[in-house]
This record gives C-alpha cells, sequence and structure tokens, in this order.
C-alpha cells in the first residue's frame, strides 16, 4: 500500500513538473505595417527586463509574423520597429522621434516616450498568439 501511495505521488510530481516547465509556442502578428520593405526588427524581454532574443522578421502585405517555440510560462515584454531602410536602426527626426513604424507588446504607447516597462508585461501560458499594431 505504501509503495502505490509513493508510487500515485511521485506521478503527481512529475505531472505538476511537466506543467509548470511546459514547453509554449508563441506568436507574433505585427500589422499595420506601412509597406513591405526591410525587416521588423524585434526585442524579446523577460521579466526582469533583461533581453531573451533578437529576432529579424520578414514582411508581406503590412505584416510580419515571428514565432518563438519551446518557451516556459512566465512573463514577457518585446518591442519591435520597421527597418524599411535596412540600416539596422530606428531612424528619427531631429526632434527625435521615430519616422519609421515602431510598438511595443500591449500596444503600450505613450504621449511623450514609451509606456513603462510594467506596461509591456504579458503573460504567455500555453500556446499563445499576440497582435500588435505598429505605429506609423
Amino acid at each position: 500500500m505504501i509503495k502505490l501511495l509513493k508510487f500515485f505521488a511521485a506521478i503527481v510530481f512529475v505531472t505538476m513538473t511537466i506543467g509548470l516547465n511546459a514547453q509554449c509556442r508563441l506568436e507574433i502578428e505585427i500589422i499595420n505595417l506601412r509597406n513591405d520593405k526591410g525587416k521588423v526588427m524585434l526585442e524579446f524581454f523577460n521579466a526582469e527586463h533583461e533581453v531573451v532574443t533578437r529576432e529579424m522578421g520578414d514582411i508581406l502585405q503590412g505584416k510580419s509574423t515571428i514565432i518563438f517555440y519551446s518557451l516556459k510560462n512566465g512573463r514577457y515584454a518585446l518591442r519591435y520597429f520597421h527597418d524599411e531602410n535596412s540600416n539596422g536602426k530606428l531612424d528619427m527626426n531631429w526632434l527625435g522621434i521615430p519616422t519609421e513604424g515602431y510598438g511595443f507588446s500591449n500596444n503600450a504607447y505613450g504621449t511623450f516616450g514609451p509606456e513603462s516597462f510594467e506596461k509591456w508585461l504579458f503573460e504567455v501560458e500555453g500556446n499563445t498568439k499576440i497582435v500588435l499594431k505598429t505605429k506609423n
């Protein structure tokens, strides 16, 4: 009887561990891009504001889709810009206002600069898809 209880306890423990460390798929669809020139440059953060990865996405018909595989459940954030001229940076005018499209997770746009990082954070729990609208 005790061996049977230990066996079931082990199964419960393994099942819970797998659930906590589940590998998720995150699909990010970026819409409202001005044109199909260049690439989308994306920076992906964990909840501690540490860069997890930087990715580039192709653009087709004014949108770009970037997919992350094998993510753990958790809170993440991202920012991106539409590098229309492929120079690897977000171009700005003489006032410091972006001249290329850009965006943040949760479509968090501030009035004079970006919203706080806390407003960028979103939850990934299982397979997730988010749609972000580019500010042009």
